[in-house]
């Protein structure tokens, strides 16, 4: 079940926690991606806190927000770039994203399956799609006070699984939000500290978030090739017969 906008909009654009959240997860993107030069970018679900970097040099930007969430106009102060779209049948033509990020679209979706469908329909040759869900092993799936703590969280096993049944590559993953979420004062002060000390120490202390960058996986041609051989083939660039002089 999707997430209402509004609490989606008030978590990351009115809270601390989820300002905090908006950050870390954006510098982590933005290692993986640092531009988007006369790119189109594309979010599904509520992607929107992570798209702003690109606004200025991407050729497009669209938000794209799920029917069952709601949407708002996106970015404030500017030409909305925002749209409402059924979660399965995006209005994008096929073959036309650079970059795609899905967040808070796959985790509380009926039909993740479908998602992943549509995501793969809209992405272009080369293109790359990032996927961030909440982490099946970290702190922040287990507490409702965030919006990763609804719908479906994964391992990052479980999420290359599924992006390879749908004709994804997984290529690179990280893991993000070591901080708790908590909104008390004292974890929001410390909360750079547990980033900093969530990197060294991962895999002892799983982040809350999961993000897998994944590229379109295009198959071969594949059959037997070209049945028929030609019997009598023309030799045009066949070397002249010697004409012998009367």
């Amino acid at each position: 079940m999707h997430l209402d906008v509004q609490d989606l909009r008030n978590f990351y654009y009115r809270s601390t926690l989820g300002r905090a959240a908006q950050k870390a997860v954006r510098d982590e993107m933005l290692e993986l991606w640092p531009e988007a030069e006369g790119q189109t970018v594309a979010g599904f679900g509520f992607a929107v806190p992570l798209l702003r970097p690109y606004l200025g040099s991407a050729r497009r930007v669209i938000g794209l927000m799920p029917a069952p969430q709601g949407v708002m106009p996106w970015p404030a102060g500017m030409p909305n770039v925002s749209v409402l779209c059924e979660e399965t049948f995006w209005p994008i033509e096929t073959g036309h994203v650079d970059k795609l990020v899905i967040m808070h679209g796959l985790e509380t979706s009926d039909r993740p399956s479908d998602v992943l469908v549509e995501a793969n329909r809209v992405l272009g040759p080369g293109g790359k799609a990032l996927f961030v869900v909440p982490h099946r092993s970290g702190m922040w799936s287990r507490s409702d006070a965030t919006p990763f703590g609804y719908g479906r969280p994964y391992s990052a096993s479980q999420l290359e699984t599924q992006l390879r049944t749908h004709g994804f590559m997984p290529e690179r993953h990280r893991a993000t939000l070591y901080q708790p979420p908590s909104h008390k004062r004292f974890w929001r002060k410390t909360g750079r500290m547990f980033e900093g000390i969530g990197k060294t120490v991962s895999p002892v202390m799983a982040g809350g978030v999961l993000l897998v960058e994944a590229s379109k996986r295009v198959q071969a041609p594949s059959g037997p090739g070209l049945k028929d051989s030609v019997k009598k083939p023309l030799g045009v660039f066949a070397p002249a017969p010697e004409v012998t002089p009367v």
